[in-house]
């Protein structure tokens, strides 16, 4: 007995429904809601918060995958910079402690002494004092510090509160708070960051540009693609002219040629990769409109007196939703290719900023030795963002095809 009851159910969830039962579809939108949640939390969730996960330890140049240190946290000398969460989620902490990589510590009085990492097999390290009070507190060394014989220490910090701590109260802090093992799971480049946490930043500025780049080249494809499809005459000739000549300029080399004329930078590359994708949407749209404006419902907007705008915005536009849905997601796993490409000629997003194309510029010369993972590890996520989009494309394809399982009415 035929099942009547998807009459009743909206072309959307249908179409939902048909996505749903696609798995690669459905793995590749895991993929691109679990990115997208790393890019907005951001610095909350990376192990290293601080801006662009810029915290650089030389002495931990290019250490493999799971290499874990021990490291001294010192409390440095100023002010209290902590943020809000939000502030916090949208442009990392500055951190409060500078960590020392170090190989063996001990006590000497008021004093801790560190032997530095060097990473050598007999390591070979400098031994550092550093006053306890001043691992623990924000020392204000403006003001007097004082060293009693019944073994407290006596100072200011940076909010000037007199704070006196006894010797071994401050030994239990340190050895408890600021001695820490710390890992690095996906390993350090070559100035000594952490390999993870710059690849969880660096999907913040692929899945920005992409969005905003898809968001610029919608918003000139529909606009233009509408005109040329509605009006036709003139107005087609002209905007497929211009289509034409943008079309015929090679992507990247007018990706380049419009960074070089706005200038090198974040902001620019959502401009420059927007400005190149357009054409396709606009093409899209010309086509479908020039199919739809003859539908009866069209005239018989036209004969209640609709304005050619409302015919575009409130009836035609919706109509052709699906196929422009399916170009963006196409258009998205451009964008990030794109800036990927233009951060590795160095003409993307700038240092210090996190991007998975400068990773592989800074480390593809690590590929020919024992640190290949420098370079493999961006590559890896540049790869399994686009092929997510992809997947995510394909699947709203066959999704909205009004054409898909329709003999299964009968």
């Amino acid at each position: 007995m035929p099942d009547y009851s998807r009459y009743s159910q909206s072309l959307s969830y249908q179409a939902w429904i048909r996505f749903r039962k696609n798995t690669p579809a459905m793995i590749g939108l895991s993929m691109i809601v679990l990115c997208i949640l790393i890019a907005i939390l951001g610095p909350v969730i990376t192990p290293d918060s601080s801006p662009n996960a810029n915290e650089m330890a030389l002495q931990l140049t290019t250490k493999k995958p799971g290499f874990s240190v021990t490291m001294l946290l010192d409390r440095k000398n100023e002010e209290d910079r902590s943020s809000n969460f939000f502030k916090k989620m949208l442009f990392g902490e500055e951190p409060k402690y500078r960590a020392i990589p170090i190989y063996q510590y001990w006590f000497e009085g008021n004093y801790i002494v560190v032997e530095t990492y060097t990473g050598l097999p007999d390591n070979n390290g400098i031994e550092i004092k550093y006053n306890l009070a001043d691992i623990v507190y924000p020392i204000n060394y403006h003001n007097l510090f004082v060293t009693r014989s019944d073994g407290t220490l006596e100072f200011s910090d940076f909010s000037g509160n007199r704070v006196r701590k006894h010797i071994d109260e401050l030994k239990q802090v340190i050895e408890d708070d600021h001695i820490i093992q710390r890992t690095y799971w996906f390993g350090t480049d070559r100035f000594g960051r952490d390999l993870l946490s710059r690849l969880m930043a660096g999907t913040r500025v692929s899945l920005s540009v992409g969005f905003i780049a898809v968001f610029i080249s919608l918003f000139i494809g529909l606009t233009l693609g509408s005109i040329a499809g509605f009006f036709r005459g003139r107005s087609d000739s002209i905007i497929m002219w211009f289509i034409q000549v943008v079309w015929s300029v090679p992507t990247l080399l007018l990706v380049i040629a419009i960074t070089l004329a706005l200038g090198k930078g974040f902001w620019q590359i959502f401009i420059a990769v927007g400005l190149s994708m357009w054409p396709d949407v606009a093409r899209l749209v010309r086509g479908q409109i020039m199919s739809i404006r003859e539908f009866q419902f069209v005239e018989a907007g036209r004969a209640l007196g609709f304005s050619d705008y409302r015919l575009i915005a409130m009836h035609i536009l919706p109509n052709i939703f699906g196929p422009v849905i399916v170009i963006s997601a196409e258009n998205f796993a451009t964008s990030i290719l794109l800036e990927a490409g233009l951060s590795f000629l160095g003409i993307g997003a700038q240092p210090p900023m996190p991007s998975w194309g400068s990773m592989i510029k800074d480390h593809y010369g690590y590929i020919i030795v024992d640190a290949a993972y420098l370079a493999i590890f961006p590559g890896v996520a540049i790869m399994l963002l686009v092929l997510s989009f992809i997947l995510v494309g394909n699947g709203l394809r066959d999704a909205l095809d009004a054409r898909v399982n329709q003999t299964q009415i009968t």
